[in-house]
């Protein structure tokens, strides 16, 4: 039975040279085949390739366009924000000029007023020490009185005008010479005298500055004799009898 195998079958030279024709035609179309798509594929290699590269520098571009705004609108800001600092400061420093001249003016304005004051106060016409007007009294029981009340009120000496009064008529008739040359005082050498009839040690005890150091002055007398019914007995308006 004959073998169907190419490599077992006796060829003759036309069936060889047919095959190697169709084997040639074959060879033939694929590398047509092959060709055309290695062409085709390498073309969008290329283009990908070609793509691939544009596609960065576009972006690089955008990119650094974006940075250099950036750093425009950075720089801006630097500068506003300097600007700002430096207006302030002048603003500040022109308020503290303004507030300086200001305290100085007040203040030179003070020192005009008080030598304005200073030359009213003093004025070269009137004297540094003009004499005061010294109130005169009488020589009578009521302005004797009138002026020791004055003296004790002074030294805050209790007393009314009609307590010693009252005690003065009693004492001494209103006489300021009087003179007691025959009670136990006058006995021991130390006679009652003078309006309201104190003698000398309780004179000198209670004299009240300003007065006069005589015993037998008026005023001197009650003002003493005043001070001494305060100290013994609230004031002279308490005193009814000899004391």
């Amino acid at each position: 039975m004959p073998k169907h195998s190419l490599s077992g079958l006796n060829l003759t030279r036309t069936h060889k040279l047919s095959a190697a024709g169709v084997a040639a035609a074959g060879a033939a179309a694929l590398v047509f085949a092959v060709v055309p798509g290695a062409d085709a594929g390498q073309g969008k290699s290329e283009a990908a390739a070609q793509n691939v590269n544009v596609k960065p520098v576009a972006f690089s571009a955008v990119d650094i366009a974006a940075q250099a705004q950036r750093a425009t609108i950075a720089k801006q800001a630097d500068e506003s924000a300097a600007q700002g600092k430096a207006e302030a400061a002048a603003a500040k420093a022109k308020a503290e000029a303004a507030a300086q001249a200001k305290a100085e003016q007040d203040h030179q304005a003070t020192e005009t007023a008080s030598r304005s004051e200073t030359r009213t106060a003093l004025p070269a016409a009137v004297p540094a020490a003009a004499p005061k007007t010294i109130k005169t009294y009488g020589h009578t029981v009521d302005s004797w009185i009138r002026q020791s009340l004055n003296v004790m009120a002074a030294h805050g000496i209790p007393g009314s005008y009609n307590g010693i009064y009252r005690n003065l008529m009693r004492e001494s008739s209103g006489n300021p010479m009087a003179i007691n040359l025959w009670d136990s005082n006058a006995q021991k050498g130390i006679p009652s005298k003078g309006l309201l009839q104190v003698i000398d040690p309780t004179f000198r005890r209670y004299h009240v500055p300003g007065t006069s150091w005589n015993i037998y002055d008026p005023v001197a007398n009650i003002t003493a004799a005043c001070k001494y019914a305060a100290a013994m007995y609230g004031s002279m308006d308490h005193v009814n009898s000899a004391y």
